[in-house]
Protein backbone atom coordinates (compact mmCIF):
# COMPACT_ATOMS: atom_id res chain seq x y z
CA UNK A 1 0.00 0.00 0.00
CA UNK A 2 2.78 2.41 0.93
CA UNK A 3 4.62 1.52 -2.25
CA UNK A 4 1.54 2.44 -4.29
CA UNK A 5 1.18 5.92 -2.74
CA UNK A 6 4.87 6.58 -3.19
CA UNK A 7 4.73 5.77 -6.90
CA UNK A 8 1.64 8.00 -7.37
CA UNK A 9 3.35 10.99 -5.62
CA UNK A 10 6.52 10.60 -7.69
CA UNK A 11 4.50 10.45 -10.91
CA UNK A 12 2.55 13.59 -9.95
CA UNK A 13 5.71 15.60 -9.24
CA UNK A 14 7.31 14.48 -12.46
CA UNK A 15 4.27 15.47 -14.44
CA UNK A 16 4.07 18.90 -12.74
CA UNK A 17 7.76 19.76 -13.06
CA UNK A 18 7.52 21.33 -16.51
CA UNK A 19 4.64 23.48 -15.29
CA UNK A 20 6.71 24.87 -12.36
CA UNK A 21 9.57 25.58 -14.68
CA UNK A 22 7.30 27.41 -17.05
CA UNK A 23 5.94 29.64 -14.23
CA UNK A 24 9.41 30.75 -12.97
CA UNK A 25 9.94 34.47 -14.03
CA UNK A 26 12.87 35.31 -16.27
CA UNK A 27 15.64 37.72 -14.92
CA UNK A 28 14.21 40.79 -16.66
CA UNK A 29 10.81 40.24 -15.05
CA UNK A 30 12.41 39.91 -11.61
CA UNK A 31 14.32 43.17 -12.18
CA UNK A 32 11.15 45.02 -13.18
CA UNK A 33 9.32 43.74 -10.12
CA UNK A 34 12.16 44.88 -7.84
CA UNK A 35 12.22 48.36 -9.41
CA UNK A 36 8.45 48.63 -8.94
CA UNK A 37 8.74 47.75 -5.24
CA UNK A 38 11.56 50.31 -4.71
CA UNK A 39 9.55 53.07 -6.42
CA UNK A 40 6.58 52.29 -4.17
CA UNK A 41 8.76 52.40 -1.03
CA UNK A 42 10.32 55.72 -2.17
CA UNK A 43 6.87 57.25 -2.64
CA UNK A 44 5.83 56.10 0.82
CA UNK A 45 9.02 57.60 2.33
CA UNK A 46 8.42 60.97 0.63
CA UNK A 47 4.86 61.05 1.96
CA UNK A 48 6.14 60.28 5.49
CA UNK A 49 8.73 63.11 5.39
CA UNK A 50 6.17 65.56 4.04
CA UNK A 51 3.77 64.86 6.89
CA UNK A 52 6.44 64.95 9.65
CA UNK A 53 6.63 68.35 11.47
CA UNK A 54 9.97 70.16 11.00
CA UNK A 55 12.10 70.56 14.17
CA UNK A 56 11.88 73.94 15.92
CA UNK A 57 14.64 76.36 14.87
CA UNK A 58 15.85 79.62 16.40
CA UNK A 59 14.42 82.63 14.64
CA UNK A 60 16.95 84.76 12.79
CA UNK A 61 17.31 88.42 13.73
CA UNK A 62 14.71 90.48 11.85
CA UNK A 63 16.20 91.94 8.66
CA UNK A 64 14.67 94.33 6.15
CA UNK A 65 15.97 95.64 2.84
CA UNK A 66 15.82 99.27 1.75
CA UNK A 67 15.15 100.62 -1.72
CA UNK A 68 18.90 101.13 -2.20
CA UNK A 69 19.58 97.45 -1.55
CA UNK A 70 21.05 97.93 1.92
CA UNK A 71 20.01 95.43 4.61
CA UNK A 72 19.09 96.52 8.14
CA UNK A 73 19.19 94.13 11.09
CA UNK A 74 17.63 95.08 14.44
CA UNK A 75 19.25 94.01 17.71
CA UNK A 76 19.50 95.13 21.31
CA UNK A 77 18.37 94.32 24.82
CA UNK A 78 16.14 95.48 27.62
CA UNK A 79 18.17 95.73 30.83
CA UNK A 80 17.39 96.45 34.48
CA UNK A 81 20.15 97.31 36.99
CA UNK A 82 19.81 97.40 40.76
CA UNK A 83 22.68 98.38 43.06
CA UNK A 84 23.27 98.97 46.77
CA UNK A 85 26.19 101.16 47.90
CA UNK A 86 27.35 101.37 51.50
CA UNK A 87 28.71 104.83 50.61
CA UNK A 88 27.82 107.31 47.88
CA UNK A 89 29.11 106.32 44.44
CA UNK A 90 29.37 108.90 41.64
CA UNK A 91 27.16 109.16 39.69
CA UNK A 92 25.19 106.22 41.15
CA UNK A 93 23.54 104.30 38.33
CA UNK A 94 27.08 103.48 37.19
CA UNK A 95 30.24 103.43 39.30
CA UNK A 96 33.11 105.87 38.66
CA UNK A 97 34.45 106.72 42.12
CA UNK A 98 33.40 106.98 45.78
CA UNK A 99 32.35 110.37 47.14
CA UNK A 100 33.95 111.88 50.23
CA UNK A 101 32.23 110.87 53.46
CA UNK A 102 30.18 113.75 54.83
CA UNK A 103 31.22 114.48 58.41
CA UNK A 104 33.30 111.32 58.51
CA UNK A 105 30.36 108.99 57.98
CA UNK A 106 29.05 107.05 55.01
CA UNK A 107 25.63 107.45 53.45
CA UNK A 108 24.17 104.29 51.88
CA UNK A 109 22.23 104.42 48.62
CA UNK A 110 19.97 102.32 46.41
CA UNK A 111 19.98 102.81 42.64
CA UNK A 112 17.47 101.29 40.22
CA UNK A 113 17.63 102.05 36.51
CA UNK A 114 16.77 100.79 33.04
CA UNK A 115 19.07 103.33 31.38
CA UNK A 116 21.48 100.71 30.02
CA UNK A 117 18.73 99.39 27.75
CA UNK A 118 20.12 99.38 24.20
CA UNK A 119 18.79 99.54 20.63
CA UNK A 120 20.92 99.01 17.56
CA UNK A 121 20.81 98.62 13.81
CA UNK A 122 23.45 96.72 11.83
CA UNK A 123 23.69 97.93 8.24
CA UNK A 124 25.17 95.97 5.34
CA UNK A 125 25.48 96.29 1.57
CA UNK A 126 25.06 96.70 -1.20
CA UNK A 127 28.60 95.43 -1.81
CA UNK A 128 30.77 95.77 -4.89
CA UNK A 129 32.94 92.95 -6.27
CA UNK A 130 35.90 94.34 -4.30
CA UNK A 131 34.39 96.15 -1.31
CA UNK A 132 32.06 95.22 1.54
CA UNK A 133 30.02 98.08 3.02
CA UNK A 134 28.69 97.94 6.60
CA UNK A 135 27.56 100.37 9.27
CA UNK A 136 26.09 100.61 12.73
CA UNK A 137 23.66 102.83 14.66
CA UNK A 138 23.35 102.21 18.40
CA UNK A 139 21.67 104.04 21.29
CA UNK A 140 21.17 103.60 25.01
CA UNK A 141 19.64 105.82 27.71
CA UNK A 142 22.58 106.60 30.02
CA UNK A 143 22.68 110.22 28.87
CA UNK A 144 22.04 111.81 32.31
CA UNK A 145 19.52 114.01 30.49
CA UNK A 146 15.95 114.00 31.75
CA UNK A 147 14.41 112.47 34.82
CA UNK A 148 15.35 108.94 35.84
CA UNK A 149 12.05 107.63 34.51
CA UNK A 150 12.21 109.80 31.36
CA UNK A 151 15.81 109.50 30.11
CA UNK A 152 16.93 110.86 26.77
CA UNK A 153 18.63 108.58 24.21
CA UNK A 154 22.42 108.67 23.91
CA UNK A 155 24.30 107.92 20.69
CA UNK A 156 26.89 105.19 21.27
CA UNK A 157 27.79 104.33 17.71
CA UNK A 158 27.00 105.86 14.34
CA UNK A 159 29.47 104.96 11.61
CA UNK A 160 30.05 103.40 8.20
CA UNK A 161 32.81 100.95 7.33
CA UNK A 162 34.22 100.19 3.88
CA UNK A 163 36.32 96.99 3.82
CA UNK A 164 38.45 95.58 0.98
CA UNK A 165 38.97 91.88 1.89
CA UNK A 166 41.61 91.19 -0.77
CA UNK A 167 43.98 93.73 0.80
CA UNK A 168 42.65 93.52 4.41
CA UNK A 169 42.16 97.29 4.43
CA UNK A 170 39.25 99.30 5.85
CA UNK A 171 38.03 102.86 6.38
CA UNK A 172 35.70 103.80 9.27
CA UNK A 173 33.94 107.18 9.38
CA UNK A 174 31.67 108.19 12.25
CA UNK A 175 31.46 107.70 16.00
CA UNK A 176 32.72 104.45 17.52
CA UNK A 177 35.26 103.11 20.04
CA UNK A 178 38.63 104.82 20.35
CA UNK A 179 41.79 103.02 19.28
CA UNK A 180 43.42 103.59 22.66
CA UNK A 181 43.19 100.78 25.23
CA UNK A 182 40.89 98.64 23.14
CA UNK A 183 40.13 95.91 25.71
CA UNK A 184 36.95 95.81 27.81
CA UNK A 185 37.27 94.70 31.47
CA UNK A 186 35.27 91.67 32.65
CA UNK A 187 32.72 93.67 34.65
CA UNK A 188 28.93 93.88 34.72
CA UNK A 189 28.79 97.63 35.48
CA UNK A 190 28.08 99.64 32.28
CA UNK A 191 30.85 102.09 33.29
CA UNK A 192 33.45 99.34 32.47
CA UNK A 193 35.87 100.68 35.14
CA UNK A 194 36.24 104.14 33.65
CA UNK A 195 38.13 106.47 36.04
CA UNK A 196 39.36 103.32 37.82
CA UNK A 197 42.10 102.04 35.51
CA UNK A 198 40.38 101.59 32.14
CA UNK A 199 40.65 104.46 29.64
CA UNK A 200 39.22 104.95 26.16
CA UNK A 201 35.71 105.88 25.12
CA UNK A 202 33.91 106.75 21.89
CA UNK A 203 34.57 109.74 19.61
CA UNK A 204 33.65 110.91 16.12
CA UNK A 205 36.61 109.88 13.96
CA UNK A 206 38.01 108.98 10.56
CA UNK A 207 40.01 105.76 10.82
CA UNK A 208 42.03 103.59 8.45
CA UNK A 209 43.12 100.05 9.33
CA UNK A 210 45.50 97.68 7.59
CA UNK A 211 45.84 94.00 8.45
CA UNK A 212 49.00 92.00 7.73
CA UNK A 213 49.78 88.30 8.12
CA UNK A 214 52.19 87.61 10.98
CA UNK A 215 53.35 84.05 11.35
CA UNK A 216 51.47 80.94 10.36
CA UNK A 217 48.20 81.87 12.10
CA UNK A 218 48.84 85.37 13.44
CA UNK A 219 47.65 88.77 12.24
CA UNK A 220 49.18 92.20 12.74
CA UNK A 221 46.77 95.15 12.71
CA UNK A 222 47.91 98.75 12.24
CA UNK A 223 45.32 101.53 12.65
CA UNK A 224 45.41 105.34 12.79
CA UNK A 225 42.56 107.81 13.30
CA UNK A 226 41.80 111.53 13.45
CA UNK A 227 39.19 112.11 16.15
CA UNK A 228 37.22 114.94 17.74
CA UNK A 229 38.87 116.62 20.72
CA UNK A 230 36.44 117.40 23.55
CA UNK A 231 37.68 119.61 26.38
CA UNK A 232 36.28 121.04 29.60
CA UNK A 233 34.37 124.31 29.47
CA UNK A 234 36.77 127.24 29.83
CA UNK A 235 35.62 129.08 32.96
CA UNK A 236 38.35 131.75 32.96
CA UNK A 237 36.90 135.08 34.12
CA UNK A 238 36.18 137.48 31.27
CA UNK A 239 36.42 134.79 28.59
CA UNK A 240 33.49 133.61 26.51
CA UNK A 241 32.61 130.03 27.41
CA UNK A 242 34.20 127.83 24.76
CA UNK A 243 35.24 124.22 24.29
CA UNK A 244 39.08 124.26 24.32
CA UNK A 245 39.10 121.03 22.33
CA UNK A 246 37.02 122.42 19.49
CA UNK A 247 39.04 125.64 19.68
CA UNK A 248 42.31 123.79 18.97
CA UNK A 249 43.85 123.96 15.51
CA UNK A 250 44.10 120.17 15.05
CA UNK A 251 42.11 116.99 15.66
CA UNK A 252 43.36 114.36 18.07
CA UNK A 253 45.51 111.67 16.44
CA UNK A 254 45.12 108.08 17.64
CA UNK A 255 47.11 104.98 16.74
CA UNK A 256 47.26 101.29 17.61
CA UNK A 257 49.43 98.33 16.64
CA UNK A 258 48.26 94.91 17.80
CA UNK A 259 49.17 91.29 17.14
CA UNK A 260 46.68 88.48 17.60
CA UNK A 261 47.14 84.74 17.20
CA UNK A 262 47.17 81.45 19.09
CA UNK A 263 49.73 81.14 21.88
CA UNK A 264 48.60 78.69 24.57
CA UNK A 265 45.33 77.51 23.00
CA UNK A 266 44.75 76.90 19.33
CA UNK A 267 41.09 77.92 19.28
CA UNK A 268 41.35 81.17 21.26
CA UNK A 269 43.79 83.84 20.02
CA UNK A 270 45.81 86.03 22.33
CA UNK A 271 46.13 89.79 21.73
CA UNK A 272 49.09 92.03 22.50
CA UNK A 273 48.85 95.71 21.63
CA UNK A 274 50.29 99.17 22.09
CA UNK A 275 48.27 102.32 21.48
CA UNK A 276 48.30 106.03 22.10
CA UNK A 277 46.93 109.45 21.21
CA UNK A 278 48.02 113.06 20.95
CA UNK A 279 45.83 116.14 20.87
CA UNK A 280 45.72 119.76 21.99
CA UNK A 281 43.35 122.11 23.79
CA UNK A 282 43.39 125.88 23.33
CA UNK A 283 42.59 127.71 26.58
CA UNK A 284 41.83 131.38 25.94
CA UNK A 285 43.02 133.75 28.64
CA UNK A 286 41.07 136.73 27.24
CA UNK A 287 38.83 137.62 24.32
CA UNK A 288 41.60 139.25 22.28
CA UNK A 289 43.36 136.07 21.16
CA UNK A 290 45.76 135.33 24.01
CA UNK A 291 45.67 131.65 24.89
CA UNK A 292 47.61 128.72 26.32
CA UNK A 293 47.96 125.41 24.48
CA UNK A 294 47.65 122.30 26.64
CA UNK A 295 48.57 118.80 25.49
CA UNK A 296 46.59 115.60 25.83
CA UNK A 297 48.42 112.33 25.24
CA UNK A 298 48.56 108.72 26.34
CA UNK A 299 50.65 105.58 25.87
CA UNK A 300 48.90 102.27 26.57
CA UNK A 301 49.74 98.57 26.73
CA UNK A 302 47.16 95.77 26.49
CA UNK A 303 47.23 91.99 26.83
CA UNK A 304 44.53 89.34 26.57
CA UNK A 305 45.86 85.81 27.08
CA UNK A 306 43.68 82.67 27.07
CA UNK A 307 45.46 80.20 29.37
CA UNK A 308 43.19 77.30 28.44
CA UNK A 309 39.69 76.78 27.07
CA UNK A 310 38.08 78.00 30.30
CA UNK A 311 40.52 80.58 31.72
CA UNK A 312 41.51 83.97 30.24
CA UNK A 313 43.76 86.65 31.77
CA UNK A 314 43.66 90.26 30.56
CA UNK A 315 44.83 93.70 31.54
CA UNK A 316 45.93 97.18 30.48
CA UNK A 317 48.35 99.87 31.62
CA UNK A 318 48.17 103.56 30.73
CA UNK A 319 50.13 106.73 31.32
CA UNK A 320 49.55 110.23 29.99
CA UNK A 321 48.29 113.76 30.60
CA UNK A 322 44.93 115.54 30.37
CA UNK A 323 42.95 112.30 30.11
CA UNK A 324 39.50 113.24 31.40
CA UNK A 325 38.09 113.01 27.85
CA UNK A 326 39.32 109.39 27.82
CA UNK A 327 38.08 108.49 31.32
CA UNK A 328 41.52 108.81 32.92
CA UNK A 329 42.83 110.92 35.80
CA UNK A 330 39.63 110.13 37.78
CA UNK A 331 37.78 112.59 35.57
CA UNK A 332 40.41 115.34 35.99
CA UNK A 333 42.28 116.58 32.92
CA UNK A 334 43.18 120.22 33.56
CA UNK A 335 43.90 122.11 36.76
CA UNK A 336 41.84 125.20 35.88
CA UNK A 337 43.35 127.18 38.78
CA UNK A 338 46.78 127.02 37.18
CA UNK A 339 45.66 126.14 33.62
CA UNK A 340 47.93 123.09 33.73
CA UNK A 341 47.60 119.53 32.47
CA UNK A 342 47.10 116.78 35.07
CA UNK A 343 49.30 113.71 34.62
CA UNK A 344 48.00 110.26 35.54
CA UNK A 345 48.76 106.57 35.25
CA UNK A 346 47.04 103.33 36.14
CA UNK A 347 45.56 100.16 34.76
CA UNK A 348 43.51 97.06 35.44
CA UNK A 349 43.92 93.27 35.50
CA UNK A 350 41.31 90.53 35.59
CA UNK A 351 40.77 86.79 35.22
CA UNK A 352 37.71 85.19 33.65
CA UNK A 353 36.76 81.54 34.19
CA UNK A 354 33.99 79.77 32.28
CA UNK A 355 32.41 77.33 34.71
CA UNK A 356 30.27 75.94 31.89
CA UNK A 357 28.55 77.19 28.75
CA UNK A 358 26.06 79.23 30.81
CA UNK A 359 28.07 80.50 33.81
CA UNK A 360 31.16 82.71 33.99
CA UNK A 361 32.98 84.11 37.04
CA UNK A 362 35.56 86.94 37.03
CA UNK A 363 37.93 88.52 39.52
CA UNK A 364 39.90 91.72 39.02
CA UNK A 365 41.15 95.09 40.21
CA UNK A 366 41.90 98.54 38.84
CA UNK A 367 43.62 101.78 39.86
CA UNK A 368 43.82 105.35 38.51
CA UNK A 369 46.36 107.69 40.13
CA UNK A 370 46.81 111.34 39.08
CA UNK A 371 50.05 113.15 39.91
CA UNK A 372 49.59 114.97 43.23
CA UNK A 373 51.83 117.88 42.23
CA UNK A 374 49.47 118.72 39.36
CA UNK A 375 46.44 119.05 41.65
CA UNK A 376 45.25 121.90 43.82
CA UNK A 377 44.08 121.67 47.41
CA UNK A 378 40.44 120.93 48.06
CA UNK A 379 38.33 118.16 46.63
CA UNK A 380 40.80 116.99 43.98
CA UNK A 381 40.90 113.20 43.75
CA UNK A 382 44.38 111.68 44.17
CA UNK A 383 43.71 107.93 43.84
CA UNK A 384 40.82 105.68 42.86
CA UNK A 385 40.96 101.92 43.20
CA UNK A 386 38.56 99.00 43.13
CA UNK A 387 38.55 95.23 43.61
CA UNK A 388 35.65 93.31 42.09
CA UNK A 389 34.13 89.91 41.47
CA UNK A 390 31.37 89.12 38.98
CA UNK A 391 29.13 86.19 38.12
CA UNK A 392 27.19 85.97 34.86
CA UNK A 393 24.61 83.28 34.14
CA UNK A 394 22.57 82.66 30.99
CA UNK A 395 19.23 81.68 32.46
CA UNK A 396 18.17 81.05 28.86
CA UNK A 397 19.77 81.96 25.51
CA UNK A 398 18.00 85.34 25.68
CA UNK A 399 17.91 86.04 29.43
CA UNK A 400 21.11 86.88 31.33
CA UNK A 401 21.61 87.44 35.05
CA UNK A 402 24.62 89.44 36.22
CA UNK A 403 25.95 89.90 39.76
CA UNK A 404 28.89 92.05 40.82
CA UNK A 405 30.43 92.83 44.21
CA UNK A 406 33.09 95.54 44.42
CA UNK A 407 35.05 97.44 47.03
CA UNK A 408 35.74 101.09 46.06
CA UNK A 409 38.22 103.45 47.74
CA UNK A 410 38.87 107.02 46.54
CA UNK A 411 41.47 109.28 48.16
CA UNK A 412 41.25 113.09 48.15
CA UNK A 413 43.86 115.86 48.28
CA UNK A 414 42.66 117.12 51.65
CA UNK A 415 43.18 113.70 53.23
CA UNK A 416 39.58 112.52 53.23
CA UNK A 417 38.52 109.25 51.68
CA UNK A 418 35.45 107.83 50.07
CA UNK A 419 34.75 104.14 50.72
CA UNK A 420 31.90 102.04 49.43
CA UNK A 421 30.98 98.40 49.11
CA UNK A 422 28.88 98.13 45.95
CA UNK A 423 26.57 95.18 45.28
CA UNK A 424 25.08 95.27 41.81
CA UNK A 425 22.75 93.03 39.84
CA UNK A 426 21.43 93.15 36.29
CA UNK A 427 18.77 91.30 34.35
CA UNK A 428 19.00 91.45 30.56
CA UNK A 429 16.66 90.29 27.82
CA UNK A 430 18.57 90.11 24.53
CA UNK A 431 16.87 90.15 21.16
Amino acid sequence: MKLRYTLLLAGSLFAAAPGFAAETPDPQTLLNQRISRLEQELAELKALIKNTPAPAQALAAPTVSTASGAKIQLYGFARFDASYDSGIMVPGNIALYAKQRAGGRSDAEWNLTAGATRLGLNLSGPDTPDMKLTGNLEFDFLSNLGAENNSSPRLRHGYLKAFWPASDFSIVAGQTWDLVSALIPFVDDPAIMWDAGNIGGRHPQLRITKGLPAGEKGRLEVAIAASRTIGETNTTAGVSATDPGKDAAMPTLQGRVAWSGPVLTGSQPATIGISGHYGQEEWDSNNTGSHKTLDSWSCNLELAMPICQKLTLAGEYFTGTNLDDYWGGIGQGVNTTRTKEIRAHGGWAAARFAVNAETTVCLGAGIDEPNDSDLSAGTARTRNQTIFGTLTNKVSPNMILGLQLGQWRTSYFNGDQGNALRAQSSLTYKF
